[in-house]
């Protein structure tokens, strides 16, 4: 729904030609840019990653479901996707991911030094 302010808020008297318009859809758009949170929970499920980012949506990916070999695969196949869509992918922490597509801007980047030892204190798999 949109409305001439012009007509609401100006003289009759004057006409400069310039209209101004507002739009007011709060509730008629819908939100295409998301942020998608999911655990594979094998491989197979990367394809549906893919999905999400071909429609320019990002994604952070947790691996902690999967086998290690299972992740890698995971990860490389997110990384040809990205490379195709001319994406990113960053590593959040241990086995978690941000997948964003061209249109999702990311600012800053996360210190690992603090997971280099935490993964030495629980010698957790790092992919």
């Amino acid at each position: 729904m949109a409305f001439n302010l012009k007509t609401i808020f100006s003289n009759k008297d004057e006409n400069d030609g310039i209209e101004e318009y507002v739009s007011d859809d709060r509730g008629e758009s819908e939100v295409t840019d998301k942020m998608i949170i999911l655990e594979p929970r094998a491989f197979s499920e990367a394809k549906q990653i893919a999905d999400y980012l071909k429609k320019r949506n990002g994604v952070i990916v947790n691996l902690k479901r999967v086998t290690p070999d299972q992740g890698k695969r995971i990860v490389d196949f997110l990384n040809g996707t990205l490379y195709a869509l001319g994406g990113i992918i960053q590593k959040l922490g241990s086995g978690i991911f941000l997948c964003t597509p061209k249109n999702i801007g990311v600012e800053g980047e996360i210190s690992h030094e603090t997971e280099v030892k935490n993964k030495k204190e629980e010698n957790e798999l790092d992919f």
